[in-house]
């Protein structure tokens, strides 16, 4: 009886022990995916507007995130990404939801880069998230090229906000809603 028992608590162990070595594997796997795409998209960011690989190399830190979203009326957009902070070299995984009401209609692949202007903003949307609004306007987009005002810079308290369309197009006027916040599975 002592056998048996000790035999499944064996057993239990080292499948824990083996789903939990295959769930870090995947956790990798989606980091270094995430890390990859960030790249990627600051390398067009750079090209897009070339000034703003020195900003990123001076700020505190940025974030990057690709979301794909859908809208007519009512929209939704949905992402991933990652906050990094320049002086501990640290990455955050992060995601990111949106949501819109209005005159709209639309499809696309949208790359955003967020430049922080101090170490306190970076924290800050790092520990509490960070929920935005405001007016979209039209904007197309093919091949990681954009056009349309919704393609250049916002300004937001204590960070720069910098969008571009990769695939899709967007159209019309519409309040919105975007929050993002710490990925909990990846970090």
């Amino acid at each position: 009886m002592k056998w048996h028992l000790l035999l499944t608590t064996g057993v239990l162990a080292l499948s824990l022990a083996a789903g939990n070595a295959l769930a870090q594997g995947e956790k990798a796997k989606k980091q270094a995916e995430i890390k990859k795409v960030t790249s990627t998209t600051l390398e067009k960011f750079y090209k897009a507007k070339p000034e703003l690989k020195g900003e990123v190399a001076k700020a505190p830190g940025y974030a990057v995130f690709t979301t794909f979203g859908l809208s007519f009326l009512i929209g939704g957009a949905g992402g991933s990404g990652l906050a990094h902070d320049n002086k501990t070299k640290k990455d955050t995984y992060m995601n990111m939801a949106q949501a819109s009401a209005g005159l709209q209609v639309g499809a696309a692949e949208t790359e955003t880069l967020i430049i922080f202007k101090s170490p306190k903003a970076l924290q800050t949307f790092i520990d509490k998230g960070w929920e935005a609004g405001g007016a979209a306007a039209a904007q197309a987009g093919a091949a990681g090229k954009s056009v349309g005002p919704g393609g250049g810079e916002q300004a937001i308290a204590d960070a720069s906000l910098y969008t571009l369309t990769k695939n899709g197009l967007t159209a019309g006027v519409a309040a919105t809603g975007t929050k993002f916040w710490k990925d909990k599975e990846l970090n």
